[in-house]
Order: structure tokens, then sequence, then C-alpha cells
């Protein structure tokens, strides 16, 4: 299985196109590695397990979700992401993104 350069990066603000809510990438994976058994190709949109996976804290929650590269787009709103975790990954938010609190290869 190959791997694809990711369209995101940590700590930039995204926007998830078919449930509609807001979070910052804390994390990206060069794909799928969740457990098979709960993953559903059928669900939201058909998400390939080939391309890049996101972990996600949700704006305005207290989880984070584990997302397919091609069900996020850039943020439009702009502005911070209230989660209790934000802290934890990073420093403060630059602009439009958050910057990270270590530094990622």
């Amino acid at each position: 299985m190959g791997t694809a350069e990711a369209k995101f990066k940590v700590g930039q603000v995204v926007h998830h196109r078919l449930f509609d809510y807001r979070g910052v990438v804390i994390d990206v994976d060069p794909f799928f590695r969740g457990p098979d058994e709960p993953y559903k190709p059928e669900s939201a949109g058909r998400p390939v397990k080939d391309r890049p996976w996101y972990h996600v804290l949700v704006d305005g929650a207290e989880h984070r979700t584990y997302v397919a590269e091609s069900n996020l787009e850039p943020d439009a709103l702009g502005g911070p992401i209230d989660h209790p975790a934000v802290r934890l990954h990073f420093r403060s938010l630059q602009g439009s993104d958050y910057e990270p609190l270590r530094k990622m290869h």
C-alpha cells in the first residue's frame, strides 16, 4: 500500500465537509491505521484507506476524531478551537494555524 502527501499539517484548523464541525489537526497518518472492525467504507462518503487520515480535536467538544483526508477542507471561519486538549498540543494560535509545542520532523 503506498502513501500519499498530506494536504493538511499538524496545527492546521480544518472543517469536516460532511459533519460540519471545525477542529485542529494533532497528528497525521500516511494511511488508515485504525482497527478494521469499526472501519466502514460506506460511511462518510466512502473514505479510502490508502490516503492520509487525521487525528482532529473537535471544536466545542471534549473528544477527538479520526478523519479521512477526503472529508476535510481548510477552515473558512478562522479563530480558535475550543477543546480542553489544545493546550497539551499547541503553544498558541498564530494566524490561522496553531504552533505545535514540539517541532515536527
